[in-house]
């Protein structure tokens, strides 16, 4: 998996937790949410991602998120 693949499950996977969080517990958990929103927008427009820098100590390659794996 690269690098580009698991911040876009992360990002994703963050957003509908914090939806369902703040749907049925609190509607704090909606900060969540726009939190992920504004990494993103802040990491299009600065070319940083603090998750980069942890899944290349991590191990993670670079690559197109959406190619297919090689077998």
């Amino acid at each position: 998996m690269t690098i580009e693949r698991v911040v876009l499950l992360v990002a994703g996977s963050m957003v509908l937790l914090s939806l369902a969080l703040g749907y049925w517990v609190s509607q704090a958990w909606l900060l969540l949410t726009a939190f992920v929103g504004a990494n993103l927008v802040f990491s299009s427009l600065t070319r940083f991602c603090p998750m980069v820098v942890i899944l290349k100590k991590l191990g993670l390659k670079h690559g197109s998120p959406f190619q297919k794996d090689p077998a």
